[in-house]
């Protein structure tokens, strides 16, 4: 019987933008995975003061995967109110899906960053890695340090280059700060929702966006 393969990815998604949506469509299409699922971040070790909190994220990220068939969201990392560990989240999901190969999709930086993870090896023993290339970094020097974390750490990291978008939720933040459109970078739903829950839009006396 022939193994599922499924795919994990993970974010804060403060907010989910286009970027995020091409490169899971790239990775479903040339890994040939069976379905993408989608993991908002609830409590995550790694940052710090996100702006929109976890139920407005949960929803955008719903919006934002509807029209596809193959991408699902799991509210696990939400739900959990304790700091979420990708290994945890990837034990939780070994439990509910038998019979599964899991990737986890995550840009190159972040790959490059594993060995500073929580627990590394044993994350690398029961998923594979995609590393999706982001703008302005060497291809080269990527695969590099990755093959340096392969030897350290052991596992399987796959190098996939994307269409260069050059988004990030940082940037979709700060336009909504300063009232420039972000229309066409991420979907319009979701685009939408923003505007009328004012998620970033900085009011008198609030801390200016990061």
């Amino acid at each position: 019987m022939r193994k599922r393969k499924v795919g994990i990815m993970g974010g804060s998604f403060d907010p989910i933008h286009i970027g995020h949506l091409v490169a899971a469509n790239e990775a479903l299409n040339i890994y040939k995975l069976d379905e993408i699922i989608f993991v908002p971040a609830g409590n995550p070790p790694h940052k710090k003061g996100l702006r929109a909190d976890s139920f407005h994220r949960l929803l955008m990220v719903n919006m934002a995967v509807l029209t596809n068939d193959k991408f699902i969201v799991s509210d696990f990392e939400i739900k959990n109110s304790e700091k979420s560990y990708t290994l945890n989240t990837l034990r939780e999901f070994h439990k509910l899906y038998a019979n599964t190969e899991f990737y986890f999709i995550t840009g190159t930086d972040a790959v490059i960053d594993l060995p500073n993870w929580h627990e590394p090896e044993e994350l690398l023993k029961i998923c594979s890695f995609i590393a999706v290339s982001r703008p302005g970094m060497s291809m080269e020097d990527i695969k590099s340090k990755i093959s340096e974390i392969q030897k350290k750490l052991g596992g399987n990291i796959e190098m996939l280059q994307v269409p260069m978008l050059q988004i990030s939720s940082t940037n979709i933040r700060e336009r909504f700060e300063m009232g420039i459109s972000a229309k066409y970078l991420l979907p319009e739903a979701v685009e939408q929702y923003i505007i009328k829950n004012e998620l970033y839009i900085v009011k008198e006396g609030d801390t200016p966006l990061k």
